[in-house]
């Protein structure tokens, strides 16, 4: 059996110019955000204790825990907010179709009978208040000609709603059910989150125009700004108030978050200005922020979450990282403690370590896509889109210098010779290069559409996988590849070909759902049948004792083979990564790390049967 034991989390999708509003349980420390379909449950005090809920058909915006925190409401671009239980497996409650387009924010009322969600629409309704069990209306909300960005429920009765948003407006709405009552223009910007202070006496709304403005919850009145002194120099995206309702948090495209006391009458003033951690790029600009217990936690346009302690602001800020897009690769380098290297679709490389979690990006000079991805002790060897492979040693936390040679075609596959790492194989349309550190040795055109590759550890072998499913076994000498044997078993195209680490064996995937694990000395299938698989293998690992193979899928599912049972003895790992799953490797000989679309990172004890 297999069981997960640690995950490494993906971080909130982000979008230039928008703010986004992440939300939280204060009993138990969890905050809530999304990442393309999924919505990610992570504890602040517990990094490795994540939750994915990914049931939505469209890219997830927003969700919050109901007041009494057992149930959730998430919404997507496609304007459904779907209400699923916190505990019990997810069980759904209800969905509703609430928007014709997408929602930026919704909020449950403090009896948590009601939600209100706001967004894009066609049309006039840009807003929607509804019961939570039956979905029917509970108001009117007129008023809004644009996008509205963001909601809010007052916390007391009698209840309230404000809304704001593109048109510049805060709008304020009395009941249930909801009527509107009057409207502001007191921003000249975009006007992007709104908040009720804990008691519900007081409102704050923030703009792109860079200010704060107090209004009393009770009557929709302009009561106080937070002043420009010491403020912030670019747009405001998001607010949070503190547990007593005397500060707010603030975060903005100025690249810092401010904490404002807030004095009686509704003026507030700067009382610390907190700077995060980052190179001072545009990733890090602040787009969202939450302040929940005594964590102040904010979030960067690059995905960072930043998290300040509220009691000690002075406090260096832990940082919590990782990929927002699909981590295509993996590979675990055989250090104490082990250390786990991701490269993701835009390029980014990220460092974990095993029982801790995320340690680092690895801060790249060239700022390239990656589509292969290798290392070997302290060598990472990658390739992009651009024709070009990259080899640069890798130093701590540092990315050292980066050579690179052009192979003059757009690479398919790398594989390095471990045991002499200067020596790597790259596939091609219609062949293989061979490279000697960053110099090509030779450009070998094979006649046919070459798909995969592999080399062996001493590099006297390569096997390269073709379109048609054949598997073409070379010796290599020099710079000259010599055909020892073609290998006929698949019905697709090759997708994956690795040695086991004894290298008495090799196992080859396909587009067909097919594995292989042949014997290298034969040549002979070893192991046969595995073909458990519904959608193409994507990636294949072997553990470090070569008793264990395990493909992973498009299918979201990770399966695991012992070598010396047959196929049917597997152990599957049903729903991996959401959107299929797309790196796997063995940290030792019971862990298997795997990675995919999902942007996530799990880590699998594996118990042989």
């Amino acid at each position: 059996m297999a069981q997960l034991s640690e995950t490494y989390a993906c971080v909130p999708s982000t979008e230039r110019g928008r703010g986004i509003l992440i939300s939280g349980d204060p009993k138990s420390n969890s905050i809530l955000y999304c990442n393309g379909r999924s919505v990610i449950i992570r504890y602040l005090d517990r990094p490795l204790q994540v939750a994915v809920y990914g049931e939505h058909a469209y890219q997830a915006t927003v969700a919050r825990y109901s007041p009494n925190a057992e149930w959730i409401a998430s919404a997507d671009v496609s304007g459904t907010v779907r209400i699923w239980g916190t505990h019990n497996d997810f069980v759904l409650k209800n969905e509703f179709k609430v928007l014709s387009g997408r929602i930026d924010d919704l909020q449950w009322s403090p009896d948590g009978m009601r939600i209100v969600a706001s967004g894009e629409a066609k049309g006039k309704s840009f807003v929607r208040a509804f019961m939570w069990d039956s979905g029917s209306n509970v108001g009117e909300f007129d008023g809004h000609s644009r996008r509205v960005l963001s909601c809010a429920f007052k916390p007391t009765r009698p209840f309230r709603i404000v809304t704001c948003g593109e048109d510049f407006l805060v709008n304020f709405y009395e009941g249930p059910p909801f009527k509107f009552k009057q409207s502001h223009r007191d921003h000249s910007n975009f006007v992007n989150c709104v908040r009720f202070s804990t008691d519900g006496s007081k409102f704050i709304t923030v703009s792109s125009d860079k200010k704060g403005i107090l209004y009393d919850a009770k009557t929709g009145e302009k009561i106080g700004e937070l002043s420009s002194e010491d403020g912030h120099k670019g747009s405001i995206y998001a607010v949070s108030w503190s547990p007593d309702g005397k500060q707010v948090l603030t975060v903005s495209a100025d690249k810092t978050a401010k904490i404002w006391e807030i004095s009686e009458d509704g003026n507030g003033t700067v009382k610390k200005t907190l700077t995060c951690p980052g190179s001072g790029g545009v990733e890090d600009m602040l787009v969202g922020c939450l302040w929940q217990n005594d964590y102040l936690v904010t979030v960067s346009l690059g995905g960072t979450i930043s998290l300040f302690s509220a009691s000690d602001p002075d406090k260096a800020p832990l940082s919590l990282s990782g990929h927002m897009k699909n981590i295509t690769s993996l590979v675990v380098l055989q250090s104490n403690p082990k250390v786990i290297l991701s490269s993701s679709y835009d390029g980014l490389i990220v460092k974990w370590i095993q029982g801790i979690g995320y340690s680092g990006r690895l801060d790249r000079k060239v700022n390239t896509q990656i589509k292969c991805f290798a290392a070997v002790g302290e060598e990472i060897v990658s390739s992009g889109f651009d024709n070009t492979i990259w080899r640069s040693s890798l130093l701590g936390d540092e990315y050292g210098d980066a050579e690179s040679v052009d192979i003059g075609s757009q690479p398919k596959d790398l594989s390095l010779a471990l045991q002499s790492p200067e020596l790597a194989l790259v596939s091609i349309d219609s062949g293989v290069v061979i490279l000697r550190g960053t110099k090509v040795i030779s450009t070998i055109d094979l006649g046919f559409a070459v798909t995969a590759c592999a080399i062996s550890p001493d590099g006297s072998e390569a096997i390269v996988g073709g379109q048609d499913g054949k598997l073409h076994i070379f010796s290599v000498k020099g710079d000259t590849l010599t055909e020892e044997a073609v290998l006929e078993k698949h019905r697709g195209a090759i997708t994956v070909i690795r040695y086991s680490p004894d290298v008495s064996m090799f196992a080859s995937g396909d587009v067909n759902r097919e594995a292989v694990v042949w014997d290298r000395v034969s040549r002979e299938v070893k192991l046969k049948n595995m073909l458990y698989h519904t959608a193409r293998i994507n990636c294949l690992a072997w553990c470090p004792n070569s008793s264990m193979v395990a493909t992973g899928s498009l299918d979201t599912c990770v399966i695991i083979y012992e070598i010396d049972k047959p196929a049917s003895s597997r152990i599957t790992i049903k729903g991996a990564h959401l959107g299929g799953v797309y790196g796997l490797a063995f940290t030792d000989e019971c862990s298997v790390v795997s990675s995919g679309e999902d942007a996530c990172l799990r880590l699998w004890k594996v118990t042989p049967q």
